[in-house]
C-alpha cells in the first residue's frame, strides 16, 4: 500500500476519494502540519511509499509549467546560530528523495515577493512550497521511500495568491493525470 499526501484537500480535488492501493492524507499546510500528519500516518500504518503531490511557486523564469519530480529540499525560511540563511541550527541543510528532478525550498509562508524568490534562487531552489522538506524529513526517519511530485501553480511573486486559486483545480488535474499514467490507476 501507498500513502498519497497533499497539504490541502483543494490540490487533490480531480482525483476520487478512493484510488486503488492508496491511502490518503491531506495533512493542512505549513511544515509543522506537515510533519506532524505524517508522522501520525507512518505511526498508525506501514506503506511501501510515500507519494505527495501538490502545487508549487516556480521561482525559475526559464522553467516551463508542468508537474516536476522533486530530488530534494531546503529550508528558505531558517538560518544558524551565525546567520546562514538555509541553515537550521539542528537539521540537514538539505533532505533528498532519491530521484532525479528538481530542488525546491520550503518555508512557511505562501511566497509572493521578489526579493524572497531572490533569496531562494540564491540557495539554489527551482520550485518553492510549504512542506516538502518536512515531509522528506519525516520519511527519512521513518525509512519510507518518499516521491513527491510538484505542479507550478505560480511565478512566486506580486499576484500570486490570486493565481493560485485560479490555478489549483488545473494543477491537481495534471497532477491526477500523472499519477494515473505513472501507476495506472
Amino acid at each position: 500500500m501507498r500513502l498519497l499526501v497533499a497539504a490541502l484537500a483543494s490540490e487533490l480535488q480531480a482525483f476520487p476519494e478512493s484510488l486503488e492501493g492508496f491511502d490518503r492524507l491531506v495533512t493542512g499546510p505549513g511544515k509543522l502540519k506537515a510533519a506532524y500528519g505524517l508522522t501520525r500516518a507512518l505511526d498508525a500504518a506501514a506503506y511501501e511509499e510515500i507519494v505527495v503531490v501538490g502545487t508549487a511557486g516556480g521561482v525559475d523564469p526559464e522553467l516551463p509549467g508542468g508537474v516536476y519530480e522533486i530530488t530534494a529540499a531546503i529550508q528558505h525560511d531558517v538560518q544558524d546560530l551565525d546567520g546562514v540563511i538555509g541553515q537550521h541550527v539542528s537539521l540537514p541543510p538539505r533532505v533528498a528523495t532519491g530521484r532525479d528532478g528538481l530542488v525546491i525550498a520550503t518555508g512557511d509562508s505562501f511566497v509572493d515577493d521578489v526579493a524572497v524568490v531572490e533569496r531562494i534562487r540564491g540557495l539554489g531552489g527551482v520550485l518553492v512550497d510549504m512542506e516538502t522538506y518536512a515531509y522528506v524529513w519525516v520519511a527519512d526517519q521513518f525509512d519510507v521511500p518518499i516521491r513527491v511530485l510538484r505542479a507550478i501553480s505560480d511565478t512566486a511573486q506580486d499576484g500570486a495568491t490570486t493565481v493560485w486559486d485560479e490555478t489549483v483545480a488545473a494543477c491537481s488535474i495534471q497532477l491526477r493525470d500523472r499519477i494515473g499514467d505513472e501507476y495506472g490507476v
